[in-house]
């Protein structure tokens, strides 16, 4: 059973960082060879793209990004430690929601929630005044 698991939640002042970690557990499983995404939701509301980067497999990645952390947040990639970080600065309290990462296998960049295949359980962001 592949899960993804995300970690580096917590609460921030506005203004302040935070870098989230995707990785895998169970079977042998490779982020490399899957486009990631970030998506968020926040109470009562559905569930958001933040950010994606197209898989590795020896090609550049590239990523993608909603508009409203444009500027703000960047995605980047470990490979020896299996794992997907998202960089997130100047956090605002519009900023607070439970973020999810998630594993597409398909050969284009996704923002659709329903192409991702794998999502981890979510880590909270709590962005206080």
């Amino acid at each position: 059973q592949v899960q993804l698991v995300e970690s580096g939640g917590g609460l921030v002042q506005a203004g302040g960082s935070l870098r989230l970690s995707c990785t895998a557990s169970g079977r042998a499983f490779s982020l490399s060879n899957y486009n990631i995404g970030w998506f968020r939701q926040a109470p009562g509301k559905e569930r958001d793209f933040v950010a994606a980067t197209t898989r590795t497999g020896g090609r550049t990645s590239y990523a993608d990004f909603a508009d409203f952390v444009k500027g703000r947040f960047t995605i980047s990639r470990s490979s020896a430690k299996n794992t997907v970080y998202l960089q997130m600065n100047s956090l605002n309290p519009e900023d607070t929601a439970v973020y999810y990462c998630a594993a597409d296998s398909s050969s284009m960049l996704q923002s659709g929630r329903y192409a991702y295949d794998y999502w981890g359980q979510g880590t909270q962001v709590t962005v206080s005044a």
